[in-house]
């Protein structure tokens, strides 16, 4: 018998229907992953197995975990099973932590409450688990708190938490999505580690079809509520027998057409658009006590480069490695310690906002989370033209009007959707309203943060195609910030590579990915997931 045994499950909120039929099995020591795109029911799943849903929702169907049906057992039934026989990672750790408590203590406190242990055994255990994560207590000691860590670091913790007691079922949701691919190798890794150690069995929620073919032994692909196909995962991936899996797989490997015109040689331009000279940002060492205060930290080190108009280059690097705080200082959002960012040849750096203006008219922003970056309480119609305050002339309310319909339409959205509110689009949606309100004011240069990390492959695969075809047809020059080796190889003519505040490697990117010369390059590259590399180790390793 399967440790998981799920058959014909339902399950609406209210009159809206989630999950339609849905036949899963999970055995031990076995990792199944479990594909599809945002809304199609992977999380409710997992949520329907932890008994962890809202009040107004109602199931029908079977779900039998080791012998037991999870759906006719009570709540304090199912208080003893979560976190002692089922664990669960989520996928932002942030969340899933309390803020107030250190590491130590939320580790320790399942452990008590499920062992009955006093607080020194219960420490003691949660020390032996952070351990065994690669969290030793040499360098992150018991009494530190979730926002001392990284990203890295505190998924890290979670999943110390949910295995400190041994589960038999680890459920781990999209557990890698933001982190960067150095750092989603190691969880990968120890997650598989602690599967073949404890013998336990691995729900593996992603949308990413690289990630799940390098640990799987089976998939399911899931859409609407439905489980489509599965079976083991090098046949299901390669014979592809339903048109969706296909779809999926032909989207996680997409290459955005892009034209002559958007693939511009590299040469030194006599008048560079962007030009940055030795920049430095030097941040002062916060205080750890009364009197003792860390040292100050340089998170850019000397970093220098120019970017030609229309060019579209990448800066790639690990969570941390300065990335972010040189697309502030280029955007004028924060100042450097030392060196100049010049925007067509003027100083960027020392202006007040009057003298900015017509400088921030020529480079706009797309930001990672559309979501976080709209007011929910404003129109699509006055979201998008808020740069255009950046403008000499105030336009009047019709050419303002005009202006966002046309932006609107340039990203592939209607006019109409003038009066709709963000939360009336989706996820790929709502990134192209962002484009369209960086596309408003007719930039020179859009720096692009992270633009497709947290979408769907196919939604990730459209946003990609509007870049290169705007590129191509406007001209505009991009800075992609971006830890996904597959965009930037994509969708860009050069790459830099960052590592701890440097550039450390630098040229045309197949060059650059193809053959790496720099330490910091090799990893980032070996690291990365790849859907043909993982199918190809696959079909070695199955004969």
């Amino acid at each position: 018998m399967s440790l998981v045994e799920i058959e014909k499950l339902r399950l609406s909120i209210g009159d809206t229907p989630i999950l339609n039929g849905v036949d899963l099995t999970v055995d031990k020591g076995e990792i199944l992953g479990l594909v599809g795109e945002s809304g199609s029911g992977k999380s409710m799943t997992a949520l329907t197995l932890m008994r962890l849903l809202p009040q107004a929702s109602e199931t029908t169907g079977r779900v039998i975990f080791d012998g037991r049906d999870i759906l006719a057992a009570n709540e304090d039934e199912m208080c003893r099973l979560r976190g002692d026989e089922v664990g669960m990672v989520f996928q932002e750790p942030m969340t899933a932590l309390n803020p107030v408590h250190p590491i130590g203590r939320q580790v320790a406190e399942g452990i008590r409450w499920h062992t009955g242990s006093n607080r020194a055994d219960a420490e003691n255990a949660a020390r032996r688990m952070l351990d065994r994560v690669g969290l030793p207590e040499s360098r992150f000691p018991l009494t530190r708190y979730p926002h001392e860590l990284s990203g890295g670091q505190r998924q890290r913790v979670v999943i110390a938490i949910a295995c400190a007691l041994n589960p038999k079922l680890l459920i781990a949701d999209e557990p890698t999505t933001a982190l960067d691919v150095v750092l989603q190798k190691q969880i990968l890794d120890l997650l598989k580690d602690l599967v073949d150690e404890r013998g336990m069995g691995l729900l593996l929620i992603s949308h990413d079809l690289a990630v799940v073919t390098e640990m799987a032994d089976r998939v399911a692909i899931m859409r609407r509520g439905e489980i489509l196909e599965t079976g083991e995962t090098t046949r299901t991936l390669s014979e592809q027998v339903h048109p969706y899996t296909r779809q999926l797989a032909q989207a996680s490997m997409h290459v955005p057409q892009r034209t002559e015109k958007g693939a511009r040689p590299r040469t030194r331009a006599s008048s560079p658009l962007l030009s940055v000279e030795g920049v430095t940002r030097d941040y002062s060492g916060r205080r750890t006590g009364f009197l003792s205060r860390e040292r100050p930290f340089r998170a850019v080190d000397h970093v220098s480069f120019e970017m030609g108009r229309g060019q579209s280059v990448a800066l790639v690097g690990r969570s941390g490695c300065g990335k972010s705080t040189l697309a502030r200082m280029i955007l004028a959002l924060d100042a450097p310690t030392s060196g100049d960012i010049k925007l067509k040849g003027e100083t960027v750096i020392g202006r007040g906002e009057a003298e900015l203006r017509p400088l921030r008219r020529d480079m706009q922003v797309v930001f990672q989370d559309p979501y976080g970056s709209f007011n929910p309480r404003h129109t699509v119609e006055r979201l998008v033209a808020e740069p255009l305050h950046l403008l000499d002339e105030k336009p009047s309310p019709a050419d303002r009007r005009e202006r966002v319909a046309a932006a609107l339409r340039e990203v592939g959205l209607a006019p109409a959707d003038m009066a709709k509110y963000p939360h009336e689009f989706s996820g790929g949606q709502r990134q192209r309203l962002s484009i369209a309100r960086a596309l408003i004011t007719r930039p020179a240069l859009i720096v692009a943060d992270e633009p497709v990390s947290a979408l769907d492959v196919s939604i990730r695969a459209q946003i990609l195609d509007l870049f290169a075809e705007l590129n191509s047809r406007l001209g505009v020059a991009y800075l992609f910030i971006t830890h996904d080796l597959t965009v930037a190889r994509a969708i860009t003519d050069d790459v830099m590579v960052m590592h701890e505040g440097s550039i450390v490697e630098s040229g045309r990117t197949a060059d650059v990915l193809d053959n790496p010369r720099s330490e910091a390059a090799r990893a980032l590259v070996e690291a990365a997931p790849d859907l043909h590399r993982a199918m190809a180790r696959r079909l070695v390793q199955s004969g």
